[in-house]
């Protein structure tokens, strides 16, 4: 017997297979005067706010030809593009962003130029984070020390805000650690272009949680601003940012 609803079961598995625009944007991103139509494409998961096989679709105004460009990760939630220049060439640059759904809120980022004529992948966050390394460390006299890596800088956090009783699960009477306590950095959870110097090139800025015993108990964050310096993107400043004490 034919099951009378085999056609549609196929039709609707079909669609879900059929990559879908995700977001358009317009820039020149060549140099050729004519704009570029930038498509983010993806393959969206049944019931489910998760995008697979993302990529970047560009339409050549001049050319009337496209390209598709791949990306280091392609799996996502809430994937979004932005265009501007990061480079300095007064181009637009593709900056590609996506939440991975985990619970420290890490996020997907790359950025492609136009480099010579040929369109390349310039920044991306897993290489970021891979080459930046943190060490944090519970301090006696209710401290805490961040160490980076790169570039070579400490700064301590006063952790007094975080209460009596907090203070009282990890330290003795005197400020003594009861035990040696170790934290830990997370990978990038925001990426933010601002244009620093008002000129019209962007610069990067990069969030990183610091987190103590356990990732809900957050200490602060690491911001380093990023800069192109005609070949990588290099921290042109890095910043702790601790959470405030509320005031009765």
């Amino acid at each position: 017997m034919t099951n009378p609803n085999h056609s549609s079961i196929n039709t609707v598995n079909i669609a879900q297979m059929t990559p879908q625009i995700i977001q358009t944007k317009f820039g020149d991103i060549n140099g050729d005067g004519m704009f570029e139509t930038i498509f983010l494409m993806g393959t969206k998961t049944p019931d489910s706010p998760l995008w697979k096989n993302i990529t970047l679709v560009i339409f050549y105004g001049q050319t009337r030809q496209f390209e598709q460009l791949a990306l280091k990760e392609n799996v996502g939630y809430n994937p979004t593009i932005f265009l501007g220049d990061f480079t300095g060439n007064h181009l637009e640059d593709i900056l590609v962003i996506s939440d991975t759904g985990g619970s420290g809120g890490i996020i997907n980022g790359e950025i492609f130029s136009s480099i010579n004529g040929t369109v390349r992948s310039i920044f991306d966050t897993e290489t970021f984070n891979n080459k930046r390394t943190y060490a944090v460390h519970y301090l006696n006299n209710y401290k805490a020390s961040v160490r980076s890596s790169n570039p070579k800088k400490q700064y301590i956090i006063d952790l007094q805000y975080k209460g009596p009783e907090y203070l009282a699960e990890i330290y003795n009477k005197d400020g003594t650690l009861k035990q040696p306590i170790e934290g830990w950095v997370d990978p990038i959870s925001g990426l933010y272009p601002v244009d620093y110097d008002r000129d019209g090139t962007y610069e990067l800025l990069a969030y990183q949680e610091i987190a103590g015993r356990y990732h809900a108990d957050g200490l602060g964050y690491v911001e380093n601003i990023l800069k192109w310096n005609g070949q990588e993107f290099i921290v042109d400043r890095q910043t702790v940012a601790i959470y405030g004490e509320d005031l009765t």
